[in-house]
């Protein structure tokens, strides 16, 4: 794929006569309503193959698996070519993709949530059922889940519990002091969770309790250990969400009890939650600006293997009314669709800001309030990626399927071969 910006006086027709394609395949891979209505700066995937490279004069395999990223052998295989030191000015080779893993969370059961797996399943390797909540006496909140389990299934996706520490409308530190103060309360917990999961079918665990104390942190490694003791023992694997530290010692309730040397050496995966920089009660920002992204994987990667970490990705956006007050504002979350939409309603052309990787705009609302609006595009999609496989990391995991993203899937596959089990 080609990603393409909205220039002044584009339209679709002249956009697929530069790249040779249907007005219509546009339309569908971007997800667009109005084929006639464009905005300045919306970035468009145009579903064109470029994953063949033309031998130019010089040129050496060496050369072109840095130039992609990829191995030498891999693009022997790929190519059927006996001898590496043969290769002739015009020859076409075609460039293998790297495989990672995707997860996605979701959020959502019943038909709906059918319908988001049977619509992104096929760009999944697990999805998240969000979320199975503990109690203080090691029961579990049920989740009517089975159709979706079974959606998944379909797609030859991988269903993960997701057990959590929510609580009423958030995440409760009380409430994992409570469970991760009693080991017998644990014990009882992991045998309702293994009960469960056989009986559904769900085939890994993932852990994500947020906030919990610092004081708590040993308590949290040492649940960690026995869930995934038991986890292994039964052919399930365990994984857990990170809040997303830049440093060992960095503070904050969120950041404290999350130990990652612990997490990288207990579990099979963490999800790194690299997003919410741009939080619904904060200031106007990127959701997931890549610069920030980048100071979290920089200590990652000196703490837990490479090939455990997969990067989140988010998937919504945020729109502030400005001016932004402390403790007033709450931004409304947008998926990629209203972003869009808002900008062609209001007019306003879509800006891109090169340090964060992200497009933004501001618009005067019919009342006359102004808003900022932050999301994400083909662009910062792009630039995500380009880090995963830079960082050399195992995969992506996307906060949350529910919303939608046209171009995300068009770009993640034109990077990469999404696996499958």
């Amino acid at each position: 794929m080609t990603i393409y910006i909205v220039k002044s006086g584009d339209t679709l027709w002249r956009i697929s006569r530069t790249y040779n394609v249907s007005i219509d395949s546009i339309v569908e891979t971007n997800g667009i309503k109005d084929p006639n209505r464009l905005i300045i700066g919306q970035s468009l995937v145009i579903p064109t193959p470029d994953n063949v490279h033309v031998v130019k004069a010089g040129e050496t395999l060496w050369q072109i698996s840095r130039m992609y990223n990829v191995s030498i052998p891999d693009i022997l295989g790929e190519n059927n070519i006996p001898n590496p030191n043969l290769i002739y000015v015009g020859q076409r080779i075609v460039i293998p993709k790297p495989a990672i893993e995707v997860n996605g969370y979701l959020t959502e059961t019943g038909p709906v949530g059918v319908g988001i797996l049977e619509g992104t399943g096929d760009y999944l390797t697990y999805f998240a059922m969000f979320s199975y909540r503990i109690t203080a006496g090691g029961d579990l909140t049920m989740l009517d889940d089975a159709s979706v389990i079974d959606a998944a299934r379909s797609k030859g996706v991988i269903p993960l519990m997701c057990l959590t520490n929510f609580e009423g409308r958030g995440f409760s530190s009380d409430l994992a002091h409570t469970f991760l103060s009693s080991p017998a309360v644990q014990e009882r917990a992991l045998s309702n969770i293994v009960n469960t999961m056989k009986e559904k079918g769900y085939q890994g665990l993932n852990i994500d309790f947020e906030y919990v104390y610092p004081q708590d942190r040993e308590l949290y490694n040492a649940f960690l250990q026995r869930a995934a003791d038991r986890m292994h023992a039964n052919g399930f694997s365990i994984s857990t969400a990170l809040a997303p530290k830049v440093r060992a010692d960095q503070p904050g309730l969120l950041y404290e009890a999350h130990d990652y040397p612990a997490h990288g050496r207990i579990v099979d995966f963490v999800v790194l939650m690299t997003y919410e920089w741009g939080w619904a009660g904060g200031p106007p920002w990127a959701i997931a600006p890549i610069n920030e992204v980048r100071r979290v994987l920089d200590y990652a990667v000196t703490v837990i293997p490479r090939n455990k970490i997969l990067m989140g990705i988010p998937l919504y956006g945020r729109d502030w009314k400005l001016p932004y007050v402390a403790g007033t504002t709450i931004a409304e979350t947008v998926s990629y669709n209203e972003a869009i939409d808002r900008a062609l309603r209001h007019g306003v052309p879509i800006q891109y800001n090169t340090v964060y990787q992200s497009p933004f705009y501001r618009y005067w609302d019919e009342s006359g309030a102004e808003h900022e609006v932050w999301f994400d595009d083909a662009r910062s999609y792009q630039a995500k990626y380009d880090t995963i496989r830079q960082y050399g990391l195992r995969g992506a995991s996307y906060w949350a399927l529910n919303l939608q993203t046209p171009p995300n899937w068009p770009v993640l596959v034109g990077n990469f071969r999404v696996l499958k089990y």
